[in-house]
C-alpha cells in the first residue's frame, strides 16, 4: 500500500508522532543521481532545447526516470508542504527513491527551520537526508590546527541540535566525508554522537584529497553507512601536488565492484547515488606547507603511498577539462558522463 493511500484510508493527516510504522516504498537497485552531477543543468540559465534546465526536484525526477536511474538525492531547502506533496506524488508514480540534502542548524534558533525542512522532506518520502559539516575543502578553508578543532566542536554542536528532530520524525541524517573529515575523525564524531539516526554518506573518492586510500575509507565508514556518493576518480601530477577529477564510472582508478560489495555487505538496502561532477580538475596542493596546517598523524608512508599512486595511475590523456567549452558543449559532456556511468552501473555493478 502506498503511503498516501494509507493516510487517506486511516483519515490521518501528517504528523510525525501519529504516523504508524510501515515499510516505505523502495526503488529497485538501480543507481540514482545526486543533484550535483547536474551542476551545469540544475537551475541553468542557458537556453538549450536539448538540455533544458531543471528548476526543481520534480523536473529532476522526471529526467532521471527517462534515463533509467533509480532515484535522486536533492536539496530540500525552502520546500513548502505543497511542493513536498508534489515530489511525493511524482516519486510514487515513477517508483523512484528520494533522498534529501540539508544544512545543519548551527545554533538553537536554527532548529525550527531545520525541523520544517525535515518534516517536508519526510512528507516527500525521504528517509535519508545527506548533510555536510563544512561547505569547503579542509585544506582551503582552515589554516591552523586550532581552526580545525573549532570546526570539530561546532560540528558536534550542530549534530546534537539536529538529533532530537531526526528522532522525532524518524528520518536518518547522513554526514558526508566532504574533503573535511578524514575517515577516522568522522567515525570518532559519529561514535561521540551515538545515535541510530545519525550516520554517514560515504563518498567513494573525496578522501583521496586528504591522502587516504579509498578502500580503507570505505571499510572504515561502511559500518555507519546510510547513503553513498558513488564516483570514479582520476589523478595527475602537478607542481604543488596532484590534480583530482571525477570521471565516468569505470574510467578511473577505483575498484568499484569491491567498494560496492563492501557497502552492500554492511547495508544491503543502501542506495548508490552517482556524484559525477563535470568540471576542471581540483588542485590538491599536498607539497605546499599550508596544506598541512590542520593535519596530525599522517605518516610518511601514507603520504608516499598517495604520491606513488598518482605517479602510477597517469590518466590515458590529460584529465578532462570543461572551462574552455561553450555552455551547450558543457551540458552535453555532463549528460554523456552521467549516461556512461549509468551504463557501467548496470553492466558491471549489477545496479539495475
Amino acid at each position: 500500500m502506498k503511503r498516501r493511500q494509507f493516510i487517506q484510508k486511516t483519515a490521518l493527516g501528517f504528523t510525525a508522532l501519529s504516523l504508524p510504522e510501515f515499510p516505505w516504498p523502495m526503488a529497485s537497485t538501480r543507481m540514482g543521481i545526486v543533484v550535483h552531477s547536474y551542476a551545469s543543468r540544475w537551475n541553468s540559465k542557458v537556453q538549450s532545447a536539448k538540455y533544458p534546465g531543471f528548476q526543481n526536484a520534480v523536473d529532476l525526477l522526471e529526467h532521471c526516470h527517462q534515463i533509467g536511474a533509480g532515484g535522486i538525492q536533492v536539496v530540500v531547502k525552502d520546500w513548502s508542504l505543497d511542493f513536498a506533496q508534489k515530489v511525493r506524488d511524482k516519486r510514487e508514480k515513477l517508483e523512484l527513491y528520494v533522498e534529501g540534502s540539508i544544512g545543519l542548524p548551527k545554533k538553537p534558533e536554527d532548529v525550527a527551520a531545520f525541523e520544517n525542512e525535515v518534516k517536508n522532506a519526510r512528507e516527500a518520502g525521504a528517509q535519508i537526508l545527506r548533510t555536510v559539516c563544512s561547505g569547503g575543502r579542509r585544506y582551503e578553508v582552515f589554516h591552523s590546527a586550532a581552526a580545525f578543532q573549532d570546526f570539530k566542536k561546532s560540528s558536534l554542536v550542530s549534530l546534537q541540535l539536529a538529533e532530537p528532530i531526526l528522532r522525532k520524525y524518524k528520518v536518518k541524517l547522513a554526514v558526508e566525508n566532504h574533503k573535511d573529515w578524514r575517515a577516522k575523525e568522522l567515525v570518532a564524531a559519529l561514535k561521540q554522537i551515538n545515535s541510530e539516526w545519525i550516520g554517514a554518506t560515504l563518498d567513494f573518492g573525496n578522501n583521496i584529497a586528504l591522502l587516504e586510500d579509498p578502500t580503507e575509507v570505505v571499510q572504515a565508514l561502511a559500518p555507519y553507512l546510510f547513503s553513498t556518493h558513488i564516483k570514479d576518480m582520476a589523478v595527475e601530477e602537478y607542481a604543488e601536488g596532484f590534480l583530482l577529477s571525477e570521471v565516468p564510472l569505470g574510467k578511473g582508478i577505483l575498484d568499484l565492484p569491491k567498494l560496492v560489495g563492501i557497502c552492500q555487505q554492511h547495508n544491503p538496502n543502501v542506495t548508490f547515488s552517482l556524484e559525477m561532477i563535470t568540471r576542471d580538475p581540483l588542485m590538491i596542493p599536498c607539497l605546499n606547507s599550508d596544506y598541512w596546517a590542520t593535519f596530525e598523524g599522517i605518516s610518511g608512508a601514507e603520504f608516499a603511498q598517495t604520491l606513488q599512486m598518482v605517479k602510477k595511475n597517469k590518466y590515458a590523456s590529460a584529465l578532462p577539462r570543461v572551462s574552455q567549452l561553450t555552455p551547450e558543449e558543457r551540458l552535453a559532456v555532463e549528460e554523456n558522463n552521467i549516461l556512461e556511468s549509468l551504463k557501467y552501473s548496470k553492466e558491471k555493478l549489477g545496479l539495475k
